[in-house]
Order: structure tokens, then sequence, then C-alpha cells
């Protein structure tokens, strides 16, 4: 064995070693992501919702009028241990098990993007029926945000089973504020078929001040709250926030074998521009530049996982949003966007702020320069501060320090409304 040989056999082993660290250095966000998925699928199919416990609430509704407020999440699965996967012959629409178990709905009630799911955000939603059973649906979406008292006239009881994503700026919390609201005031009791918060595990962002009060943000609750509609709605009624400080009669149909750290992977899109895990964990974070010049990829198969504009061409990732389902006419349509590709970020466990301060000081310097907020990011923000700060080059940790004594305060109350540890 020559010398030359066994240098060349060592280097071909460096070599490898080598190799072999680079390659794990660049699959680790990747293995993150495939581990997250696989103990979410596991966490599903455990977890029993609402909807599927219908020994609890079938007595409940024999022999009434029942309205519901559903939508395209509304469901019960056929078998609980294949809750991961989306298909439509593992569950059965909500209304049509109903109908089927002899359950008299006599009106359907449709939050933002339609009992079927596919309109989209902000656009407008008429009444009709539905073309499978023939029932009256009544939009909640547009002028009509709450149910009328002749829209609820003959209902014995309202149901609301709508899976939610745990953001104070996705408008379900706030049709389930008009649903308790009109229930309350024509005394009809209220049952909630709970679903788990793919969000659940965190709470953060600013507190909502009442005076930017919105159909984006109807409550003093930070951006992320980390509750289930059920608690959420156990808070509406606890704090008095209905119209006149009234309250709803409320049940909730727990979820069993869930708590705020349980992952959970969302069988079915709950709104069409969110549709995967990576989406959903993203727009909390993503939502505000919704409140920019900025596109979260309305328009693409990339939504709320991508961020750029015309503006940022010194990124290399280019985009081009076009109408599609759930986005007719996208932010910047036909136009290639540059930015950055969010896909394989590792799961968040807070508000990631990065992204909107490093794309606001890029759009300060860019050529041809677009002013970067418009009026909707104070909705969305809920407060006009976080505005001035970015403005004022705060950064993404001093930021946060300024939400702490808020937080600590929604925290102390909110632990009076919670159902699940």
């Amino acid at each position: 064995m020559t010398l030359n040989f066994i240098k060349n056999t060592v280097l071909f082993f460096v070599l490898v070693l080598i190799s072999c660290g680079s390659g794990n250095k660049q699959d680790s966000k990747s293995k993150k992501q495939n581990t997250a998925s696989i103990k979410a699928a596991a966490n599903n199919r455990s977890i029993i919702v609402g909807a599927n416990q219908t020994d609890i609430y079938l007595p409940k509704l024999k022999g009434k009028n029942v309205g519901v407020v559903a939508n395209q999440t509304s469901v019960i699965f056929k078998d609980v241990s294949t809750t991961q996967i989306s298909r439509n012959d593992h569950y059965t629409h909500l209304v049509d098990s109903l109908i089927a178990l002899d359950i008299n709905i006599s009106k359907v009630f449709a939050p933002e993007h339609g009992f079927r799911g596919q309109a989209d955000a902000g656009e407008h939603i008429v009444d009709g029926a539905d073309t499978k059973t023939g029932l009256p649906i009544f939009s909640l979406y547009g002028k009509n945000k709450k149910p009328t008292a002749a829209q609820l006239q003959n209902i014995d009881i309202m149901v609301f089973d709508i899976q939610d994503v745990g953001a104070r700026f996705y408008t379900y919390i706030s049709t389930l504020h008009y649903i308790m609201e009109a229930c309350a005031e024509n005394k009809i009791p209220l049952l909630i078929l709970d679903r788990p918060n793919p969000n659940g595990h965190y709470i953060d962002g600013p507190i909502l001040e009442p005076k930017h009060k919105s159909f984006v943000g109807m409550h003093p609750v930070p951006v992320v709250h980390g509750m289930t509609i059920g608690e959420y709605a156990q808070m509406i009624n606890g704090e008095h926030w209905l119209k006149n400080g009234s309250q709803c009669k409320l049940t909730v149909v727990p979820v069993k074998n869930y708590t705020h750290q349980t992952s959970y992977s969302l069988p079915i899109k709950p709104s069409p521009n969110l549709p995967n895990d990576t989406a959903i964990n993203l727009y909390p974070s993503l939502c505000f530049f919704e409140g920019t010049n900025i596109s979260v990829g309305r328009g693409t198969d990339m939504q709320f996982q991508v961020i750029g504009s015309p503006f940022l061409s010194m990124h290399s990732f280019a985009f081009t949003p076009m109408s599609n389902v759930g986005a007719k006419h996208p932010k910047y349509e036909g136009r290639s966007c540059y930015g950055i590709d969010l896909r394989r970020t590792p799961p968040l466990n807070s508000l990631n702020l990065h992204w909107l301060l490093e794309l606001y000081n890029l759009n300060q310097h860019s050529v041809p320069h677009d002013a970067f907020f418009n009026r909707f990011f104070t909705k969305l923000a809920g407060t006009e501060t976080l505005q001035k700060q970015i403005e004022a080059g705060w950064s993404e940790a001093e930021i946060k320090a300024s939400w702490q004594d808020g937080l600590n305060a929604f925290k102390k109350m909110r632990k009076q409304y919670l159902i699940y540890p």
C-alpha cells in the first residue's frame, strides 16, 4: 500500500464526512418540519372534535328547529383515525349529517368565504340556497354581519361549528360575536361544537385598542390569543363584550384529548388562502403585510408562505400573482414580485416581526419607491403604535417588550375561560 494511496483514501473519507455534515445542515429544517407533521398526524388520530360527539349534543337538537352557522370545515369525521387526511370520503358535512339523523335544520348562516368556502377574502357574499339540500343560506359577510330577528324567527337553537386559526384578525371570531349577540337579543340558546386551535400554543402581539375596533378586530385581545372558539365565546360572555353587556345562553361541546400544546394538522382548508399547515402557522405574522405594499402570495399556490413586491428587485426569489380561486384580483396581478420564500420556515412559537422590519427597511431604499404602509395596517395591528415604532427604527425586541404589560393582563383574564390545559 503506497503512501499516496493512504493519503487519497483519508482525503476521500474527509470529503464524505464534510459532505454529510453539509447535507445535514441543509436538511435540518426539513427534518424539523417532517417531525412536526408526524407529531400532528399522531395527535389528530387521538383528538375527537365537538362535532363528532353526537351522543352529547343530538338530544339537545331533537324535535327543535335548528339554525346552523357553518362552512366547509364543519364536518363529522367517519373515522377519527383518519382526520389528518383531507378526502371527502372520510367525512360528511355537519348539515348533511344532522339531516340524515332526523334533525330539523331550518336555516344555514355562512361566514366570510361562504358556506362552501370558495369566495375571495373581503368578497361580498349573497344570500341563497344550498344546492345540495335546498336549505336557505344567509350570508354573515357584507352588509348583514349579524342575523336579523326575521332571519332568526322560529329557530329554537343555534349551532356554531367553524374551524378557527387563532388570530384576532381572522373574521370567524367576529362572526361568533354577532351570532352570540343576536342569540342573546332573541333569547335563543347557542351550542358551540369546539375544534382545536392550530395556533393555540402561544399568545403574542399588541392588544387591540377600542378606537380601532373593526370586523378584523372586535375585542381587546392580542393578535394571537391562544384560545379555541369555545373558550373565546366564554370570554365574550364573561367580559360582557356583547351589546349592552348582554350574555348569550351558551353550551360548549369540548374537544377530547386536546391541550393548548397539542399539534393539530387541519384536514380541510379553513379558507381558500390558507392551504396548508405552514400557511396557517405563518398567517398571524404575515397578515400584517396585508396593510402594506407587500404581497403575501395571494394569486399563487404559495399563499401566506411567500412575501414580496415589484419594488424589491434586490431579492432573487420571485413570484407572479394571477387570478385564481379565492383571489380573483390579487395584489400585483400579473406582475413579478421579488422577496422571500418562507415555505421551509420551522414552525413558529411567537409572532415574527423580523420580516416586516426587513422589508420595510428595504422598501425605503428601493428604486422605484412606493409607500409601505396603508390605512389597513392600523386596523390589523389594532393600534397606531406599531407603525410608529417601525418608522422610528425600533428593534423587534424593543417592540415586543412594549407589549408585555398588556399580554400579562390578558393572560390573567384568559385563565378564567379556559377549557383545556
